[in-house]
Formats: C-alpha cells, sequence, structure tokens
C-alpha cells in the first residue's frame, strides 16, 4: 500500500495523461488491494467497512484513478458474493481477490445512464448457453479488464452476467477519459453474440438491475465517498501550504481574511463528509436497514466537498493550480466526475427527498 501510494504522489499526472499502468495493477493486486473486503476463506483481508473506507480515502488522496481501480473492481466483487450461487463464489472470487482476473462493470449505454433500466443489450437462451449482444460505453478499466459484469435485458427481465474478454464477439475500444479520472482507462466494449454458459448469470432474471447491480452501485458509492473525502482533504492541505508560503506584496496569503476564511471553510466541509462517511460506515457494519440512505448521502456529500474545496484550491493557487500537470487542477477535474458516477447529485436529491418525506408520514 506504501509503494503504491508513493508512486501515485510521483507518477500521478503521467497516469493522468497515459492511463494507470498495468504494473501498477499487478502491485495492486500483489499487495491484496483488490481483495481487501473480501472474506478471508476467499483469499481477502476482510476489512471492514470502516477500514475499507479508510483504503479508499488514502488512495484517493493519491489519485482518483487508483481508487477508482478499488472501485470498480470491488463492485463486481461484492455482487458475486452476495447474488453468486455458492459454485459461482468458489469459482470467481478467490481469483477476483487474488487480482487474477480484473473485472470492470458494463452497464452503461448510450441511451442508458441515470436511468439503466433503459439498457438495449439482450441476453438470448440458445441451450445451456447465453448469446450476449450490445454496447457498454464509459467502462472504468475497460481497456484492461479480464471480465465484465454486464447488464442486459432477457425476456424474463433485466439479467446480470460475467463474460469474458477473451470470448469470440467481444469487442474493446479505448474511450477518451474527457474532463476526470483520465488514468482509469475507460472503454467503450461491444458484444456481438458473445457466447457464454448459462452458469455465468449471477442471479435469476429480474434481479439484474434491482439486486446484483443494486449492490454493485451501492458498494461503488460506499468506496466513492470516501475517496472523494480523501480527495478534499488533500486539496485543503495544498490550498493550506501554499497560502502558508506563497509571499504578495511582502504578505503571506494565509495573512489575507478571505483565504482563512476559505480554507476554514473547507476544513468544517471536510469533518462534515467524512463525519457522514463514518455514519455510513457504522450502519454498514451493524447492518441496519438505514445503511444505503446513510451511503446515498455520505456520497452526495463528500462528492459536493471534493467539488467545492477543489475549486477553492485551484482559486488560492492561482496559475499554479492551472497548469498541465498540477495535483489540485487534477483533482477539480476528478471532482466534477464524482457528482455524476455512481449516481447524479440531482438524483442523490430526489432519494434523500423521498427519505424524508417517508418519516415524515410515519
Amino acid at each position: 500500500m506504501d509503494e503504491l501510494v508513493r508512486a501515485a504522489d510521483r507518477d500521478a499526472a503521467r497516469w493522468d495523461r497515459d492511463g494507470l499502468p498495468d504494473e501498477m495493477i499487478e502491485l495492486a493486486a500483489a499487495g491484496g488491494l483488490l481483495g481487501a473486503d473480501r472474506p478471508a476463506s476467499f483469499g481477502g483481508a476482510g476489512l471492514d467497512a470502516l477500514e475499507l473506507g479508510r483504503l479508499a480515502a488514502t488512495l484517493g488522496q493519491a489519485c482518483t484513478s487508483l481508487r477508482s481501480l478499488l472501485t470498480v473492481h470491488g463492485m463486481v466483487a461484492a455482487a458475486v458474493d452476495r447474488w453468486g450461487t455458492p459454485a459461482q463464489r468458489e469459482a470467481w472470487l478467490p481469483r477476483l481477490t487474488a487480482g487474477a482476473v480484473i473485472a470492470a462493470l458494463a452497464a452503461t449505454e448510450s441511451g442508458a445512464g441515470t436511468e439503466l433500466s433503459a439498457v438495449a443489450t439482450t441476453f438470448e437462451t440458445d441451450g445451456t448457453d447465453v448469446l450476449v449482444s450490445g454496447t457498454k460505453l464509459w467502462v472504468t478499466f475497460g481497456q484492461r479488464a479480464d471480465v465484465y459484469l454486464v447488464l442486459g435485458r432477457a425476456p424474463g427481465g433485466l439479467c446480470a452476467a460475467l463474460v469474458d474478454r477473451d470470448r469470440p464477439g467481444v469487442g474493446v475500444e479505448p474511450a477518451e477519459s474527457g474532463l476526470g479520472l483520465r488514468g482509469a482507462r475507460l472503454a467503450t466494449v461491444r458484444f456481438d453474440q458473445v457466447r457464454i454458459p448459462a452458469a455465468q448469470l449471477i442471479a435469476p432474471p429480474g434481479f439484474g438491475l434491482s439486486h446484483v447491480l443494486g449492490t454493485a452501485l451501492d458498494h461503488g458509492r460506499y468506496t466513492v465517498a470516501w475517496g472523494g473525502v480523501g480527495l478534499a482533504r488533500a486539496c485543503l492541505a495544498d490550498a493550506a501550504a501554499h497560502a502558508a508560503t506563497r509571499v504578495q506584496g511582502g504578505t503571506a496569503l494565509a495573512e489575507h481574511q478571505l483565504i482563512r476564511a476559505a480554507l476554514g471553510r473547507s476544513w468544517a466541509e471536510v469533518e462534515g463528509a467524512q463525519a457522514l462517511c463514518e455514519r455510513a460506515a457504522e450502519a454498514r457494519m451493524q447492518g441496519s436497514p438505514q445503511a444505503l440512505i446513510a451511503t446515498i448521502t455520505a456520497k452526495y456529500a463528500a462528492a459536493g466537498v471534493a467539488a467545492g474545496v477543489s475549486e477553492r484550491a485551484v482559486q488560492v493557487l492561482g496559475a499554479a493550480g492551472c497548469a498541465p500537470d498540477s495535483r489540485i487542477g487534477r483533482f477539480y477535474r476528478d471532482a466534477k466526475v464524482l457528482q455524476i458516477i455512481e449516481g447524479a447529485q440531482e438524483v442523490a436529491e430526489v432519494t434523500m427527498g423521498e427519505h424524508v418525506m417517508r418519516g415524515a408520514r410515519a
């Protein structure tokens, strides 16, 4: 873990340009990062929710794309662990936990982003096999993944299945990462009548979105939330260090009340977001029915704080924050993406509002 963080501190700007290299993914696997919260019986470290959150925050403080590897791989492993049959768990979890296979979530389509129930990818039964056809967009680490957890449509309802990359009919095209998470090696993945055994369907038809993808997205929101706290804390530290040493007109920036106010506001927001993440961790560890809404709330708050604190940090650093390889500039771009992935801010607001109204009617 320490070696990964040191590498991120040194090379994250290069990863932002060229993508997280295979050797770093292999180092993450060798260090147990990819199976951190899986059971020891499958080779995992068995971290509890709080320990996993702190791990995500540490990675988020160094490199959002590296944290994204923990997130997306963990989303697939969590879904298989929760909804896979005993045989599927025995077949897949040891390899996922060891990082012997790298997993990615293939859900988003051109007509199905926030509303995943609109997916057009199809699962067609053919004897004891299933034929998968469709195109998935913005697949995080899709360029590197060995297996994809694919959401699709079957006559019996929405389905999820594990589809091996090396099967005939799978096509992988690198995608421009755009605004943020540029190191996460996004891909467009096409499935053209890809034949898989029916045994690779995870849960029965009708459970694909509500159960399998629901578990994956909940796991993703949780690690994204903690990663956002780490990102915001790194931005605050860099802004404070710059304000303490940057002198203009014979006066350190930190002596200006507006700068101190911006730093103070950022500190309070980071502490608040972390408290919400800790509350979500406690709910998850207790198996509380409030764990789901606590996680949504933590992700909403942490993503918003990451965006706000990183923006202020860029403002404090000025031209230095806008430099091509600026860490703050990279975090600023990444933070905006955090407000979209695993549930947009507006969707979270509606969900939280519905939660409030249920309480009002009780």
